[in-house]
């Protein structure tokens, strides 16, 4: 189960690194605005609630937030998934 757990975060963030690494590319705002796409980058499942979102969203940008190194690509898409998923 933690295996699984661990290689779909390592998928959405690998999916979220490589589309901030695209240069010259303009991505539309609402790009990943789908629910299932928000559940992919926060790696979680369709079974999700709102205390899991919450959760995923936390520990990813404790890791990727700008002012601890990461980009703001990254951290902007995260916010979008939490939004789309908790209906704000």
């Amino acid at each position: 189960m933690m295996h699984a757990f661990f290689l779909s975060s390592l998928f959405a963030v690998g999916l979220l690194l490589w589309a901030a690494a695209r240069p010259g590319k303009k991505r539309h705002p609402l790009v990943g605005a789908t629910r299932h796409e928000a559940l992919r980058q926060l790696g979680l499942d369709e079974r999700a609630d709102a205390r899991a979102v919450r959760a995923a969203h936390r520990r990813l940008m404790a890791r990727y937030h700008p002012d601890r190194g990461g980009a703001h690509d990254i951290a902007a898409a995260l916010n979008r998934a939490r939004d789309v998923l908790l209906g704000n």
